[in-house]
């Protein structure tokens, strides 16, 4: 629909807010603020009994309508005031997703966010959990210019809320502060990318991300942003300095016994046959666990058994690992080990970061023997018979303490046909350049000369790629296509800088206002987007009741000037002496050249019809000139009259 209201409410990626935690059948769950229900089936399906509240018919009948097939939902719709002293004190899980911000206007007092905490405890078991979902006041995002997400301002949140509103947003350590203050101790942080709203992966504390592991977040849907850094880069800084839980976008609390997930990581913008989850769990003796998000992806994952052994025998005697994996204990997924190291992309990057170019080439050439190895003999042209089509970088881990131990971790897609060495090693750069703008200054075309891939190829290998991720996705759209069909821009203030910058210089127009203390900077305005064109000057301005005169500064050079046109209140007027005074010289009506770097032309507005807010427009034709050229140009004016 290209609308953010129907992708928010009704898109399945909302899902992973909650569908990680272990929620049971034998589970009672209390969701406020249910909504359209965009979390309220998943919840469905976990749990035993799901009660909702929400104030909104609307929106309740919506999700009445979606789940209608359900038979252990229960929908309260009113105030919350009014329906929480009847909900029962028996619940094991209770949901505050995107709403605990919000408590200021379901609660009495001064203390409206601990009066929360206080009441949510006590409708739940001893044993039970209060799950809160917010945003980070500091989240990293705020600060690369995403507007603030309840009042649409930006820097609203960095800056204290200056101008009000009715939600508040906290850091980590304001949210720790109101969780003890509202007798909570026992709680544990989990950090949702790129935030809790379309959330992709979940870390924690146990497993956070690594340098280089985090995409670019140009994923803001519901309004056009700013775009004042490189948030992938600055979080590398923030990662690498270990901060990372203080600018996290978005936090997600949950209370009482810790969960067993240390790293959740979702793949459900494929299509239904091939979309997973990648889970962590198991503190200091870590496993991973892959598993199906829908019952008809069942197959993909447990192939995965057979493709390691196939893999074993692929790679016998080239030194390479291959990550053992095994059915999990529920016979849905399967588990792997958990290998610790350093990815062959980190590797790569740090080598391009420190120029480092011969490492950079050996660890390449290792990669090449490893893509081209044939069992029992030497390399030939092709694979025997099917292809490892996910040997990519960030797919290779290098142990730490013995750079010489290379561990093939994932290998989740296996072409049952044979693709060139050089395919592998072509979608191999393809997917690492992808992941991040920063390795452009890699030498693809050296690269591939060296390992015989021509101009040809390599663009056949390009479709190959695009026809297979278009297979991997279906008929769904990626979170990036959605954005760009929702219509949302990401505006680079530095390109405008730059634009500005770049005109030759002396075109800025400043405005000064007089209001009664004559005209000074103090009292003044930049008008960044006045010229049109080189010479085509367009000021549009609001001028307030208080202003007895104006002056418009043209430009900060001598020029010639043409008043095209000047309009108050919609009404044009006529450029004469009586309403224009200048620092130049008249050259005809209209027509003006100004001998100085400082023109300016003044307009006595006091003379006019007023009301509380004029609206001024000028339109003016601009020749930038040298003050020698306008000085003989006006001295010759002056002979002629």
């Amino acid at each position: 629909r290209g609308s953010w209201p129907v992708f928010y409410h009704l898109s399945g990626l909302r899902h992973n807010t909650v569908e990680w935690l272990p929620i049971t059948k034998s589970d009672k769950v209390l969701e406020i603020g249910a909504g359209c229900g965009a979390i309220t089936g998943v919840l469905s399906a976990k749990a035993g009994e799901v009660v909702g509240v929400d104030l909104s018919d609307i929106r309740s009948q919506i999700n009445a309508h979606r789940h209608a097939d359900r038979d252990n939902i229960i929908l309260h719709v009113g105030n919350f005031k009014d329906i929480e002293p009847d909900l029962p004190t028996d619940f094991d899980y209770i949901l505050l997703i995107g709403v605990f911000e919000y408590s200021c206007l379901y609660m009495d007092g001064d203390r409206p966010y601990e009066e929360m905490l206080r009441i949510m405890r006590g409708h739940l078991k001893a044993d039970g959990h209060l799950i809160i979902a917010i945003e980070n006041k500091f989240g990293l995002k705020y600060w690369a210019g995403c507007s603030e997400d309840h009042l649409g301002t930006f820097f609203s949140g960095i800056e204290g809320y200056p101008d009000g509103g009715s939600a508040r947003t906290f850091t980590r350590n304001g949210l720790e502060r109101l969780l003890r203050a509202g007798g909570i101790d026992e709680y544990t942080f989990y950090y949702p990318y790129p935030d809790y709203k379309f959330m992709t992966t979940l870390y924690s504390d146990e497993r956070l991300p690594a340098k280089g592991e985090l995409t670019d977040n140009i994923r803001n849907f519901d309004r056009d942003r700013l775009v004042l850094f490189n948030e992938k880069r600055v979080f590398d800084g923030i990662i690498e300095d270990g901060r990372f839980s203080e600018f996290a976008n978005s936090y997600i609390v949950v209370t009482g016994k810790r969960p067993a997930a240390d790293y959740v990581r979702y793949s459900n913008d494929r299509a239904p046959e091939v979309a997973i989850k990648t889970v962590i769990t198991g503190g200091i003796a870590p496993t991973v666990i892959k598993a199906p998000l829908f019952p008809e992806g069942a197959g993909h994952v447990l192939r995965m058994e057979a493709t390691y052994q196939r893999l074993c025998e692929r790679y016998d005697g080239s030194g390479l690992k291959i990550n053992r994996c095994k059915k999990s204990a529920d016979g849905l997924g399967m588990t792997f080990e958990y290998v610790k190291g350093t990815t062959l992309a980190e590797q790569l990057d740090r080598c391009l970061e420190s120029g480092d170019h011969e490492r950079f080439g050996r660890l390449f050439d290792r990669f090449w023997e490893y893509v081209s190895f044939v069992p029992g003999g030497t390399p030939t042209g092709t694979q025997t018979g099917w292809t490892n089509y996910d040997f990519i970088f960030s797919n290779i881990m290098i142990a730490d303490d013995d750079q010489e131990s290379w561990t093939l971790i994932d290998y989740e897609w296996i072409m049952e046909k044979e693709l060139a060495p050089t395919a592998i090693a072509f979608r191999a750069v393809y997917c690492y350049l992808l992941e991040d703008d920063s390795r452009n200054c890699l030498d693809v075309d050296k690269i591939f000369a060296g390992i015989g891939i021509t101009a040809e190829m390599a663009e056949e290998y390009r479709d190959n790629e695009r026809r297979f991720q278009k297979q991997v996705s279906g008929k769904r759209l990626s979170a990036g296509e959605i954005r760009m069909a929702i219509g949302t821009r990401q505006i680079d203030p530095r390109t405008m800088i730059k634009s500005l910058m770049d005109r030759s210089p002396g075109r800025r127009v400043q405005v000064y206002f007089d209001r009664g203390s004559g005209f000074s900077e103090a009292e003044s305005l930049l008008v960044p987007e006045a010229y049109l064109t080189d010479s085509n000057v367009r000021v549009a301005i609001t001028v307030d009741g208080n202003v007895k005169a104006l002056r418009l500064d043209p430009a900060d050079s001598a020029c010639a000037v043409k008043i095209k046109q000047i309009l108050w209140n919609g009404s044009k007027l006529q450029p004469t002496k009586r309403l224009i005074g200048v620092n130049g010289r008249s050259v005809g009506e209209g027509y003006y050249i100004f001998a100085t770097a400082d023109p300016n032309i003044s307009l006595t507005i006091d003379r006019l019809e007023r009301t509380a807010n004029d609206r001024l427009l000028v339109e003016l034709e601009v020749a930038l000139l040298s003050e020698e050229m306008a000085t003989v140009m006006a001295g010759a004016v002056r002979k002629i009259f």
